[in-house]
């Protein structure tokens, strides 16, 4: 639906640089530029990293339904992200496992990453760079970072950030350099190469590695994790990023790291530069009580909603009444509660809409009220009770529910305005005509059998005056 912006509202957001509350804003006039960190796409993305990407897609709703252009870019990590073993890298050990092209299981679960994204709703990005396809960006990066005397070539080849050449090291996480134990996570033993323990690898020396390697002024080699991201959001958001957007994981060291790389690129002189406005970071998501892992066996990803039967974005539903910025525990109680709160709102949208939808000044003080909630350090939980509201609310007709609806459903992304369409098979169709039949017989066993044969089948039978009627209650 259309909305007459008067005075666009400004999304505040809590600031992981500054701890507090800023408002995001286009530093170029133009367009709010946006970098959302990707995944590494050596496995299916699970629904916890879904929340994650979801924050760029909750952020690019708000700012366009608020009358703002953006741009969003996000990565693909198809090489450099090591192991937690610090010695291979994840696209590697994966071609091992699957016995397969490394480029080959990329391109695969990238193709699957964007099937999860839609089945979510996420509105896609601008661009999705690879990093394999940036290394000419990487190096030139690099070749910068060394004439500025802010990286070194190694004794093994490689080439290091000087972490204490960055002064402000540590500001965005918290970590001092002084603190920091050598081999913390994501780093790598490179066995006295480098002149400081905290420092960290910006280009790796091949060694014997001889797949996913490229030609540098340093010799054969492959990216570190952190420059590949510098690279791509400098090169494709021109220069500067008006907010990051990332996963609590994220924020050291490959965030911390990401800031030291960036910044003295962009930097004037002596004057120190943010090359990024804002930092936006999303909390953990817990599953029944635990962290999400494969030792716990409680992974679970797109796929294993729709085999259930439910529409996935009732797993979106779940993360909108969750705050971003607080650990969430997800729950399959919770996930198909909300997709018959969801299948209710969609049948009750179609019976509100039969005279129009009808804009007041009711209706429209509570669609900016909601709008106001999403500006508001994006509190989806308190949009979404006003929404439940709505629904429930005897001051409001049907048609200015019917208006609220159809106004904010660009912003919650539920697609509340339609009606899931599933075709129904031969054998669906056989049951419910033999239903029919039994009823026609009055023999009343053979009906309820079959009524609840279908029931388990995901549709829901009714008999009403005008006969039998029916409907599905599962995606």
């Amino acid at each position: 639906m259309k909305r007459d912006i008067t005075e666009p509202k400004t999304l505040q957001i809590y600031d992981t640089l500054t701890r507090q509350l800023a408002g995001v804003r286009s530093t170029d006039g133009d367009s709010i530029r946006i970098y959302c960190c990707g995944p590494t796409v050596y496995r299916d993305a699970h629904v916890g990293n879904l929340r994650t990407f979801l924050l760029g897609d909750l952020v690019k709703r708000t700012l366009e339904f608020s009358g703002y252009k953006v741009k969003i870019v996000q990565n693909i990590t198809d090489v450099g992200h090591m192991s937690d073993d610090f010695e291979e890298d994840k696209m590697l050990s994966q071609s091992k496992l699957e016995k397969r092209d490394p480029f080959a299981i990329a391109r695969d679960y990238e193709d699957k990453f964007h099937a999860d994204l839609a089945a979510l709703n996420i509105l896609p990005a601008d661009e999705y760079p690879r990093a394999s396809e940036c290394i000419d960006l990487m190096i030139k990066h690099i070749q910068k970072l060394i004439a500025m005397d802010y990286a070194y070539v190694g004794d093994d080849h490689s080439v290091y950030f000087s972490a204490a050449r960055f002064e402000s090291y540590g500001e965005l996480s918290g970590n001092r350099l002084d603190a920091l134990k050598p081999g913390h996570r994501y780093e790598y033993s490179e066995g006295g190469a480098k002149r400081f323990h905290a420092d960290w690898a910006l280009w790796k020396a091949a060694g014997n590695r001889s797949e996913m390697i490229w030609p540098t002024p340093w010799g054969n080699g492959f990216p570190g994790w952190h420059i590949e991201c510098s690279a791509m959001s400098l090169h494709y958001l021109n220069g500067h990023i008006d907010l990051h957007i990332g996963g609590i994981d994220l924020r050291f060291p490959h965030h911390e790291n990401e800031r030291a790389q960036s910044n003295p690129l962009v930097s004037e002189g002596d004057r120190n530069v943010e090359a990024v406005s804002l930092w936006l970071h999303g909390e953990h998501l817990l599953f029944e009580g635990r962290k999400m892992s494969k030792s716990a066996g409680n992974v679970v990803l797109v796929r294993d909603v729709i085999q259930r039967g439910i529409d996935p974005l009732s797993v979106r539903f779940c993360f909108l009444e969750n705050r971003y910025r607080s650990q969430m525990d997800l729950s399959w109680a919770s996930i198909n509660a909300a997709f018959s709160t969801l299948q209710r709102w969609r049948e009750r949208y179609q019976q509100w809409r039969v005279l129009g939808a009808t804009e007041t000044p009711l209706a429209k003080e509570l669609v900016e009220a909601i709008l106001q909630d999403f500006c508001n350090d994006l509190d989806t939980p308190r949009a979404m009770l006003k929404l439940r509201a709505v629904e429930k609310d005897v001051a409001l007709k049907d048609e200015e529910r019917a208006y609220i609806f159809a106004a904010v459903d660009e912003l919650f992304g539920l697609k509340l305005l339609e009606l899931p369409e599933k075709e129904l098979t031969k054998e669906l169709k056989d049951l419910l005509e033999q239903r029919v039949l039994a009823r026609s017989a009055k023999d009343f066993g053979k009906s309820d059998e079959l009524r609840d044969l279908l029931l388990e089948k995901g549709i829901e039978v009714r008999d009403t005056s005008a006969g039998q009627s029916w409907k599905w209650i599962k995606f």
